[in-house]
């Protein structure tokens, strides 16, 4: 094994290096965001710098959470590439260690980084991520979430009452589900035909129905007419739809499981929080193979010349395994193929494809 002192010193460049992209790249996140918030809420009087800040803040974590695979990949392409300019991997080599030896600090450092990202991370990411859907719904009416999310943002649900059906439509979610922004309700009588179709601000969840507010009613062969408060009834339960109607990403890593027992009890599918779940459970060895990408890159000598070709074509293949992150995850919420198979295929076969070209050019 690798002594402490040399271990420790792989282990704090390759760290330095990894904090040192991530933060740099949150930095341009948060500048580009906020230009862009100050950008949409120009036209509003109410809201003020310190709010648009305070909503960059709150935004900044969902979009770092996508960032951390990147960082590690750049992060061990950059202190690998600078150990061998420098020759210190050559001087290693020299007094008897192996590749796999100094790989292993870093490989180690990754997955403490997922490990601390899924669990300590991602409950600080999800909590900021709804305080951010509160502030955008009070401020736009719309933003991200939902059950079933459209081309634009929003979702539908669909109910079944005394009265008939109902499908419902909403910009975004607050109070976990059980306040909608932006809603549009369309209701319809036993025979399948629209009786009435409503526009509100807002709409709450009750045992029983829904309190619709500041409504706007249109009845075919009628005038509109305006309401303070309108009344839908529902066949959906407050405390069952709670969860159900929860995006993932507010949802931290340790609610996840109630969040899946709370979807399936209430008749909702749960597909996409059990993807989520394994997704985070994955994510430490993702950086891993992220880790094996970047030795691959960055453990080639400089004097046999291709660097830049080897360093383009690692960072190609981290891009490759971000995408097939990204398409597996979308097969796994539609149900294509297993949660747990969507969420950890990646990974391993990124792990393994990496272990098997350094085997190839490390020992034959």
């Amino acid at each position: 094994m690798i002594g402490p002192t040399l271990g420790f010193y792989f282990a704090k460049r390759f760290f330095s290096a990894v904090v040192l992209i991530f933060v740099s790249c949150v930095a341009l996140i948060m500048l580009v965001d906020f230009l862009e918030m100050t950008r949409r809420t120009a036209d509003r009087d109410t809201v003020t710098t310190g709010v648009v800040a305070m909503l960059t803040i709150y935004r900044t974590p969902a979009f770092t959470e996508q960032l951390l695979p990147f960082a590690v990949l750049f992060g061990g392409i950059a202190a690998f590439v600078t150990l061998s300019r420098k020759l210190e991997l050559v001087v290693a080599r020299a007094v008897g260690l192996s590749a796999w030896q100094f790989i292993f600090p870093a490989v180690l450092v990754a997955f403490l980084l997922g490990a601390f990202s899924t669990g300590v991370f991602n409950p600080v990411s999800a909590d900021f991520k709804e305080r951010a859907n509160r502030i955008e719904g009070d401020i736009f009416n719309s933003s991200s979430g939902g059950v079933l999310p459209s081309g634009r943002g929003a979702f539908w649900i669909r109910q079944q009452s005394l009265d008939g059906q109902a499908i419902i439509q909403a910009a975004t979610t607050q109070h976990g589900g059980r306040e909608l922004i932006g809603v549009t309700a369309f209701e319809f009588d036993k025979r399948d035909r629209v009786v009435q179709r409503i526009e509100a601000k807002s709409a709450t969840l009750q045992r029983g129905y829904w309190e619709l507010h500041d409504a706007r009613v249109l009845i075919p062969g009628f005038d509109q007419q305006s309401f303070e408060t309108f009344l839908v009834a529902t066949n959906l339960d407050p405390n069952e739809i709670q969860e159900a109607l929860t995006s993932p990403d507010t949802v931290s890593f340790w609610q996840l499981p109630d969040a899946i027992a709370a979807a399936e009890q209430a008749g909702f599918g749960a597909q996409r929080y059990r993807l989520h779940f394994q997704s985070l459970l994955a994510r430490p060895f993702l950086l891993i193979a992220m880790v094996l990408i970047a030795a691959v890159v960055g453990l080639r000598v400089f004097r046999f010349g291709g660097v830049g070709q080897t360093i383009l074509g690692g960072v190609a293949a981290g891009f490759l395994l971000y995408l097939g992150t990204k398409l597996a995850e979308d097969l796994g919420e539609a149900g294509v193929i297993h949660p747990v198979a969507a969420a950890w295929f990646p990974a391993v076969a990124g792990i393994v494809l990496g272990v098997l070209v350094l085997l190839h050019r490390e020992d034959g």
